[in-house]
């Protein structure tokens, strides 16, 4: 049984997580972090990682990178793993999470679903395809309530691109203040934020006399916490310090 702490367990996230954990056989929350230190009741919860009093397999986080340094201290003094599904980074605080993966295992991705990681290889295959006859632009759209734009997960499609193509893109967030024609290097990432859309993720390959696009819809935010979960299960496994991704879990379970 793997014993898992949550990070934001009050939120929307950290709730859904505690109900598939639920539902499994082989894991169960052993307690959470809210900076409110209350909860409903069904587990122990600690205003702040060092007040833990239980002892854990890993910990996943769906809060905020406010919590970020905290999280870090932890894992690295009790040696308990982390799974970081937060986004909205700061370049510091990327390097702190590489700095702590020389100590502990960390898994960080951006997005959770395994669905989304097989979007990134399609259109890491499509860039190098498809090279420079085609422009590329990436489109994302979510709920009202999602305070980082682009999202994580944008970016990770604008990185797969990159990846496939012929030559290093620019990426491009706004086209408002400059008019002029666009540069067949730029990769468009657009933003969309309204009413309760979980998250739609395309990325369109736009060529003379023809499009190509791909996309992925998440219908609700269990596909990102059961894939969190499952990372949380495989973390627990990994003896050595590194830092792992969808990639690596994807491996271990084919």
């Amino acid at each position: 049984m793997v014993k898992i702490l949550i990070s934001g367990c009050n939120g929307h996230m950290g709730r859904v997580v505690a109900d598939i954990c639920k539902a499994r056989s082989d894991a169960e929350v052993v307690g959470g972090f809210d900076i409110l230190g209350q909860g409903d009741g069904s587990f122990p919860v600690w205003s702040n990682p060092v007040q833990c009093a239980v002892e854990a397999d890993a910990v996943i986080d769906f809060s905020s990178p406010a919590a970020l340094e905290n999280l870090l201290a932890f894992g690295k003094e009790k040696h308990v793993p982390l799974v970081l599904a937060t986004t909205g980074y700061s370049e510091e605080q990327l390097a702190a999470i590489d700095a702590a993966s020389k100590e502990v295992p960390i898994f960080r991705s951006a997005n959770m679903s395994l669905g989304v990681n097989v979007l990134m290889e399609l259109v890491k295959r499509c860039a190098s395809l498809l090279g420079e006859d085609y422009d590329v632009e990436i489109v994302e759209r979510h709920h009202n309530r999602k305070v980082d734009a682009p999202s994580g997960t944008a970016l990770m499609l604008y990185e797969a691109a990159a990846q496939g193509l012929p030559y290093q893109p620019n990426p491009v967030y706004d086209r408002h203040a400059v008019r002029q024609r666009r540069d067949p290097h730029d990769i468009g990432i657009s933003a969309v934020r309204g009413g309760n859309i979980v998250g739609d993720h395309e990325v369109i390959f736009a060529g003379r006399d023809e499009v190509v696009e791909l996309k992925h819809s998440a219908m609700s935010r269990e596909v990102f916490a059961s894939g969190a979960v499952k990372a949380a299960c495989y973390l627990a496994g990994v003896n050595e310090p590194g830092l792992y991704n969808m990639n690596d879990l994807v491996s271990a379970v084919v």
